[in-house]
């Protein structure tokens, strides 16, 4: 069976950025499963991973624009201080959401000043070419139920999603 949209594939994988670093893997771990052509993975992953097998190994470069998108400037933003919840740890590296106009959205404090904060609203990644080796492990028929609530993959038994309950 090949991947195709509404099958799930689990595949092993490990992200390395332009320097060799690894930034992500599933070394160690379980599989990531995920419902093909639900955008459940970045989009170059998912158009690397249409058609192929379990078994199959391969490399695949992304870049920016069919990962996590160029880098934006405009999504770098000072705030007042004081526009933080009080008692807010506003440190170089902690993340916060932020109310947007399309909702609520993650961002990183870049720079931490008296009187104003700088948060950075692009994803961590965007703007970097991705490289990753990827091993198919299997591939299956998404279940009715999958299909319609989606594939959730945080094997917890949370409370939000039909998956875990």
């Amino acid at each position: 069976m090949t991947i195709s949209k509404d099958r799930v594939a689990a595949i092993d994988y490990c992200l390395k950025d332009n320097d060799g670093a690894v930034i992500d893997s599933t070394e160690g771990g379980p599989p990531l499963e995920y419902l093909h052509g639900h955008g459940n993975v970045i989009p170059g992953l998912e158009r690397e991973l249409e058609g192929r097998e379990p078994g199959a190994v391969f490399d695949a470069v992304i870049e920016p624009e069919e990962g996590y998108g160029a880098y934006r400037e405009d999504l770098v933003i000072d705030f007042p201080k004081d526009s933080f919840p009080p008692g807010a740890r506003v440190r170089i590296g902690e993340r916060f959401q932020a109310e947007g106009p399309n909702g609520a959205f993650p961002v990183t404090v870049v720079k931490a000043g008296e009187n104003v904060v700088t948060v950075d609203g692009n994803h961590p990644l965007a703007g970097k070419k991705l490289f990753f080796n990827v091993r198919v492990v299997s591939v299956r028929d998404a279940t009715q139920e999958e299909l319609a609530f989606g594939l959730c993959g945080c094997s917890s038994g949370c409370d939000s999603c039909p998956g875990c309950h």
